[in-house]
């Protein structure tokens, strides 16, 4: 490679985001003149820097349904497009751009080397307390990021420092660490981030990380480390699996597991996990739900659902961390706006609702459930699980109780679902929507007017992390997992004798609604799927579910028997509500539902034979890992022979420009 190219290994791969990519930032002047050399020696300037660096974890866009939209390609939720993902072939491999990158990675290191040792100097002015606070704000972001990098890639170079704009140490660096290294790593910041940051953050308002917040990221890597290497144990997915792509490079060759086998690495992560998630659910308790659904000025507030929709969330217990908006300052969006319509054309499946048990605890088939049917929006709420019955939407339902500035996009009393809209604004795609997120206020229903907070960390996932992690550790669950269960279902509003669920529980049935029965293709046992149930049901749309079924291998059965989404129930006393004219199918292009014969149930992607979801959604083993672009393999070559790169391509892939996986 000759050397005129290093600035486009540097920018273009953007491998370890190197000190040139980012010069631009770093020299920059502010208002003051700082410079990088008299920069991040005062505790307010860390304290800007970090708070910079939050735009990595997710919030409210301005033209989506924000968090609450990050699901929409599940069995959860969908958006009016199916994901490629889901149809074999169709994801390729790209030739530019895609996750192997290290923009953010570059910005922690950056701060990391040269804040530490001028702490240690006692260099940097201001309080001790704040300074190592900040500096915990900086571990724990770089641990979110490689997250991210390892949900998505897996294996991934473990990069600590920032690098000299030289092509041998850059190429050398490039070297990919296997997952659970990577994943003891993100452990590893995270416990120096608990160690640093104080229980209350220096803002006093959740506006910034604390304690809690590494902890609980901490339960949640550890989750996924402890299940990905159980579910994938004996594949290409794990470190030494058969025809594991890392043994092909001589760094990986020889790779022993630090615990020394994968199942006492399994364990490890799995312990980490209790851990971590017991030290955050026995300090935070949950946010009360009074049962009540707010529909006039004179009903008492239900805390547990204005959480999710409130200006200040600084006051629920629950909440970690979240991320404050400001009319004044313009710093909008517009999830008040879709969460009082259609939520900008996300729909809940009919999965997701046949998900919920009965308030009685009983699955909806079960003997003596009282379930009342699915014929109508009011029907399919009646005395079910109150977490179903508060976020269902249905017509008629009051979205507007303080209307002194009435937004010009607010919807008042909730329509009758439009599932034949074209524009996502108005758009139904499933006629099932929900009501998280939603504000009675209608002043942030204007265009862009929205100011309503963002949860990124909420507690009850530490409940849940520790319940899974000590049923996948002992294959029981102790006193303290029963006694998070019991909470979690008492403040649902559901019977809190989970027994009960898991005796009238039939797998059979579940796997209609539910990927989550699966793992490896296999069902799991009825205690272990109850489990995964409940993490369903209470964190529904707030955007963990892709990240569990990856990490359970939930996709398996896919690969040999299709699944078909589907929404509410339009082929029954529904389809009144549209005119029967406009109800057409069978017709190509102009179709706009799907045909009866298909089922009762509305198919969003099945309108169409041309439809390439048209006979469901499949899956192949390659997708559970995103593809490696193949710029990133030549650039650390000579450009000719891609394998002799230090980096090596996810199992399935090619190293080939947009192609699809092999074999798929």
């Amino acid at each position: 490679m000759k050397v005129k190219n290093i600035s486009l290994l540097i920018c273009a791969i953007t491998l370890l985001i190197l000190s040139s990519c980012k010069k631009d930032f770093l020299d920059r002047q502010p208002l003051s003149n700082i410079t990088p050399d008299n920069y991040l020696n005062e505790e307010s300037q860390l304290a800007s820097y970090a708070i910079n660096q939050y735009s990595v974890f997710p919030t409210h866009g301005n033209w989506s349904f924000g968090t609450f939209g990050i699901d929409g390609n599940t069995d959860n939720q969908i958006n009016p497009n199916y994901d490629n993902r889901f149809v074999p072939g169709q994801w390729k491999t790209g030739q530019t751009g895609g996750d192997w990158s290290f923009t953010s990675i570059y910005q922690c290191n950056y701060f990391l080397q040269t804040v530490l040792p001028r702490l240690k100097a006692g260099t940097i002015s201001g309080s001790t307390d704040n300074i190592k606070h900040y500096i915990g704000e900086m571990y724990l972001i770089r641990a979110f990021v490689y997250f991210t990098k390892l949900q998505a890639l897996g294996d991934f170079p473990i990069i600590k420092k920032t690098f000299p704009d030289q092509k041998e140490p850059l190429i050398a660096a490039s070297k990919r660490a296997p997952q659970n290294e990577v994943a003891r790593f993100i452990i590893s910041d995270l416990d120096s981030a608990t160690l640093l940051l104080k229980s209350t953050a220096p803002d006093g308002k959740k506006n910034r990380l604390s304690k809690a917040c590494a902890q609980l990221l901490k339960s949640r890597v550890a989750l996924y480390e402890g299940t990905w290497l159980k579910y994938f144990k004996g594949t290409a997915f794990v470190p030494n699996g058969p025809n594991w792509p890392g043994a092909t490079k001589d760094y990986n060759a020889s790779y022993k597991f630090p615990s020394g086998t994968i199942d006492t690495e399994i364990d490890y992560f799995l312990t980490q996990a209790m851990d971590a998630g017991k030290a955050v659910a026995d300090a935070t308790p949950l946010v009360t739900n009074n049962q009540v659904l707010q529909q006039t000025t004179g009903d008492a507030v239900n805390p547990y659902f204005s959480m999710f929709s409130d200006v200040d969330m600084s006051k629920y217990s629950e909440v970690l961390l979240w991320r404050q908006y400001d009319k004044g300052l313009g710093i909008v969006h517009n999830v008040p706006v879709y969460a009082q319509l259609g939520n900008d054309a996300v729909g809940l499946t009919r999965g997701m609702v046949d998900g919920f048990v009965m308030a009685n605890g009983l699955p909806i088939y079960a003997a003596g459930s009282g379930y009342a049917g699915d014929d109508s929006l009011t029907l399919v709420r009646k005395n079910r699980d109150g977490r179903l019955w508060l976020f269902l939407k249905e017509p008629k339902q009051i979205n507007v109780l303080y209307p002194s500035i009435l937004g010009d996009h607010a919807t008042a009393v909730e329509p009758i679902p439009d599932i034949l809209n074209s524009s996502w604004e108005q758009k139904y795609s499933t006629g099932y929507t929900i009501r998280k997120g939603l504000n009675y206020d209608a002043a942030q229903c204007g265009n862009g007017a929205g100011y309503t907070g963002s949860i990124v960390f909420r507690a009850v996932e530490a409940y849940l992390n520790y319940m899974e992690a000590c049923y996948e550790k002992n294959g029981n669950l102790d006193a303290t997992a029963q006694v998070y269960w019991r909470a979690i279902r008492t403040r649902a509003g559901v019977d809190p004798n989970y027994q009960k669920t898991i005796d009238a529980t039939d797998l059979s049935k579940e796997a209609a609604n539910d990927w989550g029965v699966y793992s490896a293709g296999t069902m799991v046992d009825k205690v272990l799927y109850n489990i995964r149930r409940e993490r369903r049901c209470e964190l529904m749309a707030e955007g963990l579910r892709q990240m569990d079924l990856r990490r359970w291998r939930a996709m398996d059965q896919l690969i040999s028997t299709p699944y078909h989404i589907e929404g509410f129930k339009l082929w029954g006393p529904m389809q009144k509500w549209y005119k029967a004219s406009a109800l057409t199918y069978g017709i190509g292009d102009k179709s706009t539902v799907s045909a009866p014969t298909l089922s009762l149930y509305l198919r969003p992607f099945e309108k169409t034979t041309t439809s390439l979801a048209y006979n469901g959604l499949k899956w192949t083993m390659a997708h559970y890992l995103n593809p490696i672009a193949i710029q990133h393999f030549m650039l650390t070559t000579d450009g000719t022979d891609l394998s002799k790169s230090p980096i090596y391509q996810n199992p399935g892939w090619p190293l080939t420009p947009n192609a699809a996986p092999i074999g798929f």
